[in-house]
């Protein structure tokens, strides 16, 4: 229903995570290179448990590779610096959630390219970094599936 875009991840256990909540939620990720591990990486499996199986996952060379082979109906951004609280934004399906790599967050050049009205935060308390990256997603992914409706949940 939804697609999870990380840009170069860094940390196994962040992308096994995701897996996992992707695998829950009938969401695709697609991962964009470079990595910061392999699929292989026993931490990532560890995280993931036995959910890589029950998920769509994908890897792009590039995110302009992920927008030419998915095409996503609206592309948005995920990032402390963003401007539109998540929960103000309305979603569809088809829509894509793009996150940064964890110890950098998205490059500029790539916040610019979406433009202001396409970069989500997650409101946090004054004076905090930022918050987990596998956190993060679930509470997009959620308000996101939420707005939906539940659509496809057994619950």
């Amino acid at each position: 229903m939804f697609h999870i875009v990380l840009y170069q991840p860094e940390i196994p256990p962040n992308t096994g995570n995701i897996i996992r909540l992707c695998a829950n939620t009938g969401s695709a990720l697609h991962l964009i290179h470079p990595l910061g591990f392999t699929l292989e990486d026993r931490k990532l499996r560890r995280a993931g448990l036995d959910y890589r199986e029950w998920a769509a996952v994908h890897e792009h060379d590039s995110l302009e590779a992920f927008r030419q082979d998915i095409n996503p109906l609206r592309l948005w951004g995920v990032s402390t610096r963003g401007t539109v609280a998540y929960a103000d934004a309305g979603f569809c399906p088809g829509d894509a959630f793009l996150f940064g790599p964890e110890t950098r967050g998205l490059p500029e050049d790539v916040l610019q390219g979406l433009g202001e009205a396409a970069v989500l935060c997650l409101p946090m308390a004054v004076n905090s970094r930022s918050l987990n990256l596998s956190n993060t997603v679930a509470v997009l992914v959620y308000e996101a599936w939420r707005q939906q409706g539940f659509k496809g949940s057994a619950g």
